[in-house]
């Protein structure tokens, strides 16, 4: 494997993807869809930031496509994508995958820009208030659907840091460090380090478990704060490795359950890597673990560059203009499987993906170091 050939063939696969005539920054999804959005800018310019392509821009193309990402901006303060709002996605505006995710994706396309969000993120405010704050982590789904009160309290942390770090919000930061407390101290089993009430024995629900939990450790990582119950979430984590190298049991594909997708793979690889770095618990075991996992990660990249969510199956990213083929590469799992080789190269140096420089970007989420 030669990690500069992947990124030449990544980066033409982006390219592939642009629609230079709507505007600088204006990329579409995949090749079976017509329409330029949102998600699918900022996919690209999270991905090329990796590969330090991004930074081989003029400033004048990087100030446009950050005024296009800043152009979806409402007033308050999120993102809205009007090619998948006006047909019902945001429905409601879930936490989990409305405006707030989008937002959550928009900030780290910009921070890779050069950027910032034009306007402070005044949706935060009711999250600012520390007695409405814990009333809502207290009313969060601790059972079944972990997995996505995990998405949630990612989406308000991410904001309330970003609030904090380029608003200079002082009341956010200060409900951010409440977050971690709060996360430290409830539903998190000291005999798992994961969160929520299912049982861990069970093999799916320790993915869902992990899929979770995926979601807060970048918080606490962030921010420095002590991951609670570190050598026990390892322990869990690790259980999660399938047969193909791959992680999980079939989250999103359980006709073929070992054949992960790449929010099962990046939920594994992405703790393992950077708990790696905190301690030297079960350090060549998760060395192990995350050497094989390379492989699994490329067999997902397809001839056109890209890759895909789940190997030998369309996918639907909840939209139509979000929508992979079979075995055809996707804006959304390129990126998420470009970073997975980025933290694997980071957790690996000696490694082929480890002799890669990965670009690395100081912003809460998924793309700091």
């Amino acid at each position: 494997m030669d990690i500069y050939e992947v990124r030449e063939k990544t980066l033409l696969f982006l390219e592939s993807n642009r629609m230079a005539p709507q505007g600088t920054g204006a990329y579409k999804y995949s090749a079976a869809v017509t329409s330029p959005t949102l998600y699918a800018s900022c996919y690209a310019a999270m991905t090329k930031s990796l590969y330090n392509d991004i930074q081989m821009l003029s400033l004048e193309d990087k100030t446009q496509w950050a005024a296009y990402i800043n152009s979806f901006q409402d007033k308050d303060g999120l993102f809205r994508d009007l090619v998948i709002y006006n047909q019902g996605w945001y429905k409601g505006d879930p936490l989990d995958c409305g405006r707030p995710h989008l937002t959550c994706h928009a900030i780290v396309a910009l921070t890779a820009l050069e950027a910032a969000a034009a306007k402070p993120i005044a949706f935060i405010g009711e999250y600012t208030e520390p007695n409405h704050l814990l009333r809502w982590l207290r009313d969060r789904d601790w059972g079944e659907r972990v997995a996505w009160t995990g998405n949630e309290i990612m989406n308000i942390g991410m904001l309330l840091q970003y609030s904090r770090d380029f608003h200079r919000n002082e009341k956010a930061g200060q409900c951010m460090k409440l977050i971690l407390e709060w996360l430290s101290e409830n539903h998190v089993n000291p005999e798992t380090g994961m969160w929520g009430s299912m049982d861990p024995s069970n093999p799916m629900n320790r993915s869902q478990a992990v899929m979770a939990a995926y979601h807060w450790w970048p918080l606490f990582l962030y921010d420095g704060y002590p991951i609670p119950y570190m050598e026990r979430a390892i322990d869990t984590v690790l259980e999660t490795q399938n047969p193909n190298g791959g992680f999980g049991c079939g989250a999103h594909n359980p006709v073929e359950p070992y054949k992960s997708s790449a929010c099962e793979d990046i939920d594994s690889i992405d703790p393992l890597a950077r708990f790696m770095q905190k301690t030297a618990y079960r350090r060549e075991d998760i060395k192990v673990a995350l050497e094989k996992s390379i492989d699994w990660v490329l067999k997902n990249r397809m001839p056109d560059g890209g890759f895909v969510f789940l190997l030998d199956r369309e996918f639907e990213y909840g939209h139509p203009q979000l929508f992979g083929q079979k075995n055809r590469g996707a804006m959304f799992p390129t990126w998420f499987r470009t970073l997975s080789l980025a933290i694997l190269g980071k957790a690996l140096p000696e490694t082929p993906v480890g002799k890669y420089m990965w670009n690395f970007i100081r912003c809460p989420g998924y793309q700091f170091w």
